[in-house]
């Protein structure tokens, strides 16, 4: 649309559409293409779009993008840029995996941090929502669909929340599991087995259970209760946001710690920012992109057997279309889909395995390394605007 008041030709690429009017703006020429990567790959592969004469290629909501899902067409759309190109990238967070995706796409990239008064990368993003206590539940995991983090530490007061938080969790499909001091030590050296390993997305753990454990790139920190003592905010949070990277920890908050949450901030002077909590209607619009980007991408990947042998079925899916008796089949076998994607976090640039500590690290009654306080938002270069959005160049 803010090509439509000047002479600039711009055609939208994005699935779950019909090709047709797409197809027909890529006939008539286009200056400005502005799509999902999926959908531009398709493209490519139709050859229906040359890249050949690229001059700028922009990444925008970078981090967003790759919860989406987004970074295999990403990775395959990379063998059709030319070498000789402008390259941007824009991240309203920029954690590790942003910083292994700018090193793929962009040569040698400056940075540009728009965040308010601030010169430096924030470590660590401090949100909360205002929920019920007794719809948290629910709400974690709508937070967890809209968030994707590739990594999770989920805190809990007591034994009886971490074995509930585990159990929601892994109903619901994700890969989670607890640790607490219910469980044996062998119990115990298999969860954290697990975690170095990286073949745990979300470990729910009390605060006790926690110590010595030190997680690299971990993504995201969630505080379903509310510490007891304002320094285990502190420790807490210093999870994530280690080593320059940036982090993100929630917190879900009733009323009344609300109250406790206040306190902290001030004390410890931390840039906390409010979000409302998300809909069904927020999860289910996330969750429908994030499914048909999944889809096209493992279509493209069939090969042409299957995709005759995939012929065969394509009147019955037609059919299954016309009644709410059969289209809950098509939604049943769609879910079952969703589900085997969030039992793994989703595909990002980078990372490397954690080295497991020592045993003596991992027994519940190890002490823990104590956390900075966390520094409020952006850095890297001058400072303006008020977007809090960071720009690779």
């Amino acid at each position: 649309s803010l090509g439509a008041v000047t002479d600039v030709r711009t055609v939208p690429l994005y699935g779950g559409v019909g090709y047709g009017p797409q197809l027909d703006g890529l006939r008539k020429g286009a200056h400005l293409v502005v799509g999902t990567p999926g959908r531009i790959l398709d493209h490519l592969l139709r050859r229906s779009l040359d890249l050949g004469r690229l001059r700028i290629l922009v990444f925008d909501e970078a981090d967003r993008m790759l919860s989406m899902g987004f970074y295999p067409d990403m990775r395959a759309l990379a063998e059709y840029l030319p070498a000789k190109r402008d390259g941007f990238m824009f991240s309203a967070t920029y954690p590790a995996m942003v910083r292994s995706l700018a090193g793929q796409f962009l040569r040698e990239p400056g940075f540009l941090s728009l965040s308010r008064d601030h010169e430096h990368v924030a470590e660590t993003e401090h949100v909360y929502y205002e929920i019920p206590a007794m719809e948290k539940d629910r709400a974690l995991v709508r937070i967890i669909e809209m968030e994707n983090p590739s990594s999770g530490l989920i805190f809990c007061n007591t034994r009886a929340n971490t074995a509930f938080v585990a159990k929601v969790l892994q109903r619901f499909g994700y890969d989670a599991d607890q640790l607490s001091a219910d469980l044996t030590q062998s119990e115990r050296d298999a969860v954290l087995a697990r975690v170095y390993a990286r073949k745990l997305r979300f470990l729910v753990a009390t605060d006790v259970a926690a110590r010595g454990i030190d997680i690299s790139d971990l993504s995201h920190v969630i505080l379903y209760d509310f510490p007891e003592d304002h320094e285990s905010y502190i420790h807490r949070t210093g999870r994530t946001g280690r080593a320059g990277a940036s982090g993100v920890a929630i917190s879900l908050v009733d009323v009344l710690e609300t109250m406790e949450l206040k306190a902290v901030v001030k004390q410890y002077e931390i840039d906390m920012q409010r979000r409302e909590p998300p809909t069904d209607e927020d999860v289910r619009k996330v969750v429908s992109d994030r499914v048909v980007a999944q889809l096209e991408t493992k279509l493209r990947g069939l090969d042409k057997l299957v995709r005759e042998r995939m012929e065969r079925m394509t009147p019955l899916a037609r059919r299954l279309g016309e009644t709410d008796d059969e289209l809950a089949v098509i939604a049943m076998l769609i879910d079952e889909f969703y589900q085997k994607t969030l039992h793994a976090p989703p595909e990002v640039p980078g990372g490397e395995t954690t080295p497991a500590p020592s045993p003596s690290r991992v027994r519940v009654e190890g002490e823990g390394r104590s956390s900075r306080a966390p520094r409020s938002a952006g850095s890297g270069g001058r400072s303006g605007g008020d977007r809090g959005r960071k720009r690779r160049r």
